[in-house]
């Protein structure tokens, strides 16, 4: 069951932070204790990937917020997942809810980056989750496996580098949670798509990672269940107390 699987804490920082304050942050981070057993990672903006990643102590892993499918060309504003890995970068987040309702982009696309990312070396926090009203009508699992379903064409090797975090839209920053039974439902039904359209290897190894109003007061209950394997978490990673308790959840 779950031993085999390392609990996973990402912080999601969107678009926050500066100099200054990013500075303050990773070095509050960098005097934390981590558990031995958690990795962590956290996401600033691409713009202070680099500053970050010079800052982060050892065992602090810093990821992009996105990146693009190609590797280099007339694609204004956008990022290479090599220039990523150019400056030490080797992680991505990739389909976020925002990138997908926000920005338009479709699974279909999220699925060529994601392919582009892993080809390139990266690893990639891969997010799906439902809208409000796909909740409401029960439609949560084929939502949620038509934005998996481009992970499908993933060697073993891939799936390594992968790790899925399931964000219900409609708890992202509006201060509602899913239910730790609504929440580990969704992911015992993603650990089951994994084991059907993967390999039950797959479903086995992979970190399932819930995201959505996550904070120290319901990571707790959250985190207990079998099939949470850790947390994407947003705000509450802003600051530096409430994600060190999150870090510390299962401890």
């Amino acid at each position: 069951r779950r031993m085999s699987r390392t609990f996973f804490v990402g912080g999601n920082y969107k678009l926050n932070g500066s100099t200054e304050f990013l500075n303050a942050l990773v070095g509050e981070l960098n005097t934390a204790t981590f558990p031995e057993d958690v990795e962590v990672l956290i996401a600033p903006p691409t713009l202070y990937l680099s500053a970050v990643n010079s800052l982060a102590k050892e065992g602090l892993l810093v990821s992009s917020q996105n990146c693009y499918k190609e590797a280099k060309g007339a694609f204004t504003g956008e990022t290479a997942p090599a220039m990523l890995k150019d400056i030490g970068v080797n992680w991505t987040i990739l389909g976020h809810s925002e990138r997908r309702n926000v920005f338009g982009e479709s699974s279909e696309l999220i699925g060529e980056k994601t392919i582009a990312a892993l080809e390139a070396g990266l690893s990639v926090v891969f997010c799906c989750g439902e809208l409000l009203a796909d909740r409401e009508s029960g439609n949560t699992n084929s939502i949620v496996f038509a934005q998996l379903a481009p992970l499908k064409a993933l060697t073993p090797e891939q799936w390594k580098n992968v790790v899925i975090a399931y964000e219900p839209v409609w708890a992202i920053g509006t201060g509602k949670v899913a239910t730790p039974e609504q929440a580990q439902a969704t992911h015992a039904d993603i650990r089951g798509w994994l084991k059907t359209e993967a390999s039950p290897e797959v479903a086995e190894a992979t970190r399932i990672l819930y995201g959505g109003s996550v904070k120290p007061a319901n990571c707790d209950a959250l985190g207990v269940n079998e099939d949470i394997d850790g947390f994407l978490v947003g705000g509450a990673s802003l600051v530096a107390d409430s994600f060190v308790k999150i870090i510390n959840a299962k401890h």
